[in-house]
């Protein structure tokens, strides 16, 4: 047997046992690879390699700004800024059926955008829209799934951990591109979101109160311009090149305690404790990292992506049906493992089939971090679905067939990003950010 392939299985199958027993993701990754490497170099030099990789694969100016970012998010969780975009989004969606329904998932877009985290906006928005909802009459299932659904749209509207993690991994993509190019497939998942809830909504008799924000709606929007602004400001300053993406993330941060300190939601006594929490989830992100660039390395040393390309190829020469492959993969593996793990460690395999087969690399980028965002929602593991069940008191079993529209329509549009390059490269083309 190939030497590749018993290192690929070696890596492979150990990381998943290792996960099976309940060893952290991160340990499982590196304690697996470092065992693979150790097969094909001597005991001492996988070592010396193994911590030479952990440097160098965590030796990047643009990883700084999950940390900042992650800390923005943090911020605004706790600084009232929620309230104001869900005060904001009724103006939005006040006139359609199921106006609370509709508002969740403008809200979620909103919030995802400037905060760049699906479970953050569940929290955030759901812990609000849930009880009101609940005033309403809404069925708390249908208002879960709803806020379930829509939440992860910030994983892809940027600016996104998840897209700066891919182009860490891809090497030479830019992240300025691949925000441009999650903007209409994220927009696209909140729009249909919004169209099965609305179809449901109107069957189920929640329907608009047109007037119900007469008067007051110049007044929500005033309050939440400064909130909608940190997106013109972190935005608008990548694309001008006033800035790059890792020195937004840090105006970000600044712009987010302003805010807070200025609703006086922030206090000093507040920030020891978001300043932990961002420390934690970091340092679950960045351990990720490191322990991942040592399985990259036995990858290109082993030449493990070609051999499992040639293994495609084998199967059929059509690039729609590899695609579909692709996707099938990427669905099963986000259901257990959560995207950043899942980036890591399939961006060295796919990326170069697709590049091969002329597919963009931001393009790819856009699909797989779309195709494990619904992850995130899916059962067993899905980290959103765990959130909005929390927030919305609501046991997972009692969700999931609400849900089931949501996963058709989400599943629908996925096929589109797929597909359809002008999706996800439009914008960036548009801009001169690609060829």
């Amino acid at each position: 047997m190939d030497i590749a392939v018993v290192v690929a299985l070696v890596m492979f199958i150990g990381a998943f046992v290792l996960l099976f027993i309940g060893t952290p993701i991160s340990i499982s990754i590196g304690l697996s690879s470092f065992l693979a490497m150790a097969m094909i170099l001597p005991f001492d030099g996988a070592i010396l390699t193994s911590a030479q990789r952990v440097f160098v694969g965590l030796d990047s100016f643009a990883l700084l700004a999950i940390p900042f970012f992650i800390l923005a998010g943090n911020l605004m969780n706790n600084g009232g800024i929620a309230i104001r975009l869900i005060n904001c989004a009724k103006i939005v969606s006040n006139f359609l059926p199921g106006p609370l329904a509709q508002t969740n998932v403008v809200a979620n877009m909103l919030f995802g955008s400037i905060s760049g985290s699906g479970v953050a906006s569940a929290a955030a928005i759901g812990g609000i829209m849930s009880p009101i909802q609940k005033k309403d009459k809404y069925d708390p299932a249908f208002s879960a799934a709803v806020n379930i659904a829509s939440a992860p749209t910030g994983m892809l509207i940027p600016p996104s951990n998840s897209l700066i993690v891919y182009a860490t991994v891809a090497g030479s993509v830019s992240i300025t591109a691949l925000f441009m190019g999650g903007y209409v497939p994220g927009i696209l998942w909140g729009l249909g979101v919004m169209l099965v809830a609305g179809f449901i909504a109107k069957r189920r008799g929640y329907m608009a109160e047109p007037d119900s924000l007469k008067g007051l709606r110049l007044k929500l929007l005033l309050d939440a311009i400064p909130s909608l602004l940190m997106i013109v400001v972190v935005i608008g300053g990548i694309l001008g090149g006033i800035f790059t993406a890792t020195e937004a993330s840090a105006i970000a941060v600044v712009y987010s305690l302003v805010l807070g300190v200025c609703y006086r939601n922030i206090k000093a006594a507040d920030l020891p404790a978001i300043f932990l929490a961002t420390a934690k989830m970091t340092a679950i992100v960045i351990l990720m990292l490191a322990a991942s660039s040592i399985m990259s390395w036995v990858m290109a040393f082993t030449k493990i992506p070609a051999l499992i390309a040639s293994g495609l190829l084998s199967f059929t020469d059509s690039f729609l049906i590899i695609l579909l492959v692709m996707n099938l993969v990427l669905l099963l593996v986000g259901t257990f493992m959560d995207p950043t793990p899942a980036v890591l460690i399939f961006t060295p395999i796919f990326l170069p089939i697709c590049t091969q087969f002329g597919m963009d690399p931001v393009q790819f980028g856009i699909m797989m971090i779309f195709n494990l965002s619904l992850g995130t929602i899916t059962p067993p593991v899905g980290p959103i679905l765990f959130t909005g069940c929390k927030i919305g008191e609501i046991k997972i079993e009692g969700v999931i067939k609400p849900l089931l529209p949501f996963f058709v329509v989400i599943a629908l549009i996925l096929m589109l990003v797929t597909y359809v390059p002008a999706i996800s490269m439009a914008l960036p083309q548009a801009m001169g950010l690609v060829n």
